[in-house]
């Protein structure tokens, strides 16, 4: 009978300790001080700070990091898969697909991250899903990526007019604003989305390159099986979900893209340089070294990086790419080597950062005028100028290689549109005005403030004289994030839906 009184009178002083702390943010904030609970600092993923001095960067970088072992550590096995694909699913002589998905994977024999995979010698060693070189290479071209990595491919969009499409409006603001990864899960009639302004930024990406190739593109060796891999499942998911735009003729090995007219020679053309050609999105491809465990980028396409570049993060292990990123090192980076390490292929991830520009900057090489921008309040800015900049992300494992692949694209939406978007401007204007101090500095939205500001508290003030917005509500994070309410009537209605 004591123990039950005790116990009641335990859990009614824990009820009203919590009760204190709701009410009382004083105390909150010293008990959650003590407790090193305190908010922390965003992160932009692979995506390092909008405005970052290269002696900064250097600095960072010259910092010893702690390195964990995870040598023996890997994403569950997907080699399994092989048994239910059909029998004549491998090539060449040697065991069935059946016989050899019943295998347990010896990990023992590691593709190494540093040589190339196409020498006889490789062909037995294993890669971190459990699929040795060989079986990769009997699987063929262009084999059931949906199977083989858990993620089904997207439903055909047939009502998609290329002329007219417009990118979700994506809006991933958060209050309470503390450091997250916000991570949610990946749609997959999503991964790759399409819009009125593909040919534009597809010629604009062509043009980038031409002029700063080693900023943009690279492949170190040993990443040839992954950049393969991924430009297969690319296409791919083109085909299934545009196919009214896209054909893929597996007996010439041709890519046939029927928005740009071209042609592309699957068996010339690097993998890398597809994608170019043909895909709007950044991937930057992680491979696992076979020694620590640790991931590292070994190959990838950067072509709408904001104050970094590819050429500066190429041959970097993850944590020496977060190097300046506020608290990565203290905070992050444990958690993310271990969710790299574990990964599974069918649990891929959706996220967005988002910033304010003045014009829609895709691109910042070093010494470019753009980030001038960045260090005044010009009056003669206008709210026409001003956008909203949202690199929605994805985060995946390929199944056969085990890479994970990191890939983006870079979405503007002019500040006007939020005047009849429900709760938007007085989002946005909580994080500017109330965010902490050290996280917005680090955000840069600092230039575009004296312009924004004024506006949103306009769009604000008649939101609520409309009706839209109640005059007393309190900004959160929205239940409809990383959407507002209603956008999808929007969204239709200015497709001509």
């Amino acid at each position: 009978m004591l123990d039950v009184i005790l116990g009641a009178c335990g859990l009614a002083f824990l009820a009203c300790s919590f009760y204190i702390l709701l009410l009382n943010r004083t105390q909150r904030e010293v008990v959650l001080e003590r407790l090193h609970l305190r908010r922390r600092r965003a992160t932009n993923s692979l995506t390092p700070p909008r405005s970052l001095s290269p002696e900064k960067q250097e600095s960072a970088l010259d910092k010893p990091s702690p390195t964990p072992d995870y040598s023996d550590v890997f994403p569950p096995s997907r080699r399994h898969v092989l048994a239910e694909l059909p029998a004549d699913a491998l090539n060449g002589p040697g065991e069935s697909a059946r016989e050899l998905g019943a295998k347990d994977a010896d990990y023992l024999k590691r593709v190494p991250s540093c040589e190339a995979t196409d020498t006889e010698d490789l062909l037995h060693h294993t890669t971190p899903t459990g699929f040795t070189v060989s079986e990769v290479k009997r699987l063929g071209d262009f084999p059931d990526y949906a199977a083989l990595s858990g993620v089904p491919l997207p439903e055909p969009y047939h009502a998609f007019d290329i002329s007219k499409a417009l990118p979700r409006p994506y809006r991933p603001f958060r209050w309470a604003y503390h450091q997250t990864m916000s991570l949610t899960k990946l749609e997959p009639d999503w991964w790759l989305e399409l819009e009125h302004t593909y040919a534009d930024r597809i010629r604009q990406r062509e043009q980038l390159f031409e002029e700063f190739s080693p900023l943009m593109l690279q492949a170190l060796p040993g990443s040839e099986l992954a950049t393969k891999e991924l430009m297969e499942m690319s296409l791919q998911f083109l085909c299934a979900r545009y196919p009214q735009h896209f054909r893929l003729d597996l007996e010439e090995m041709v890519f046939h893209n029927t928005i740009l007219q071209t042609e592309a020679d699957l068996r010339t053309m690097d993998p890398l340089h597809v994608l170019l050609h043909n895909i709007p999105e950044d991937f930057a491809i992680m491979l696992r070294d076979p020694e620590t465990g640790i991931y590292s980028f070994r190959a990838g396409i950067i072509c709408s990086s904001l104050g970094w570049n590819l050429g500066s993060k190429i041959g970097l292990k993850l944590h020496e790419i977060h190097a300046p990123i506020p608290d990565y090192k203290e905070k992050m980076q444990f958690s993310m080597d271990r969710y790299f390490s574990k990964k599974p292929t069918e649990k891929a991830i959706q996220r967005g950062s988002w910033g304010l520009e003045i014009d829609e900057p895709l691109f910042m090489p070093p010494e470019d005028p753009h980030e001038k921008l960045r260090e005044v309040q010009d009056p003669t800015h206008t709210i026409d100028r001003c956008h909203l900049r949202v690199d929605w992300q994805t985060l995946r494992r390929l199944p056969l290689s085990g890479a994970v692949v990191f890939n983006f694209k870079a979405v503007f939406t002019p500040v006007t549109e939020f005047r009849d978007e429900p709760y938007v401007p007085a989002l946005i204007l909580k994080v500017l005005k109330d965010g902490k101090k050290n996280l917005m500095e680090y955000k840069n939205t600092w230039h575009t403030e004296h312009v924004v500001i004024p506006a949103l508290e306009e769009y604000q003030r008649e939101q609520v004289a409309k009706g839209l917005v109640e005059e007393d509500w309190e900004p959160h994070t929205l239940e409809e994030s990383p959407f507002y309410p209603g956008w999808e009537e929007k969204w239709h209605r200015r497709q001509g839906f």
